[in-house]
């Protein structure tokens, strides 16, 4: 790569090409839409696209309030796990079986499973879904139905 100034040679790279030329005005329309990119780059989108608050929305994009209330209802979860945690623990009436103990077993673990994968399958199961508000319901549901009773009334 040759220069005419010295000082160019530290703003270049050996093997770099010589810049492109800009494009002139006698190009056709196709040439001006068709971005050049690098090898192994993909454009994707159209240029010009300017993004709108349904197509954000749409993209996943949650707006301040539902953030929020998926903390909260998220934090109720953790506790709910944390609550059932507690009562298998407490947990002393097994059956004195193997069958009936192995059993009871898995079952105060699943409690404890529960609220972690409702929210699991929640989230994997309504992804797809344009609205919030099934997502939403589906979480509240959930903490209505996964109430740790046995936590809460501090029996066995």
């Amino acid at each position: 790569m040759s220069s005419d100034h010295p000082d160019d040679d530290a703003l270049t790279w050996a093997g770099d090409a010589e810049p492109a030329a800009p494009p002139t005005r006698g190009t056709t329309p196709t040439d001006a839409a068709t971005p050049r990119v690098a090898g192994g780059w993909k454009v994707v989108g159209k240029p010009g696209r300017v993004a709108t608050p349904d197509a954000d929305r749409r993209q996943g994009q949650m707006s301040s309030v539902a953030l929020v209330a998926f903390g909260i209802l998220a934090g109720i979860y953790l506790l709910y796990t944390i609550g059932w945690l507690i009562a298998a623990q407490r947990a002393t009436n097994a059956p004195t079986d193997i069958v009936g103990a192995a059993m009871y077993t898995v079952g105060l673990w699943f409690a404890v499973l529960a609220p972690a994968l409702w929210i699991g399958a929640t989230f994997w199961l309504t992804r797809a879904s344009g609205s919030l508000r099934a997502r939403f319901l589906a979480l509240v549901a959930g903490a209505i139905v996964l109430i740790p009773w046995p936590f809460i009334v501090g029996g066995n």
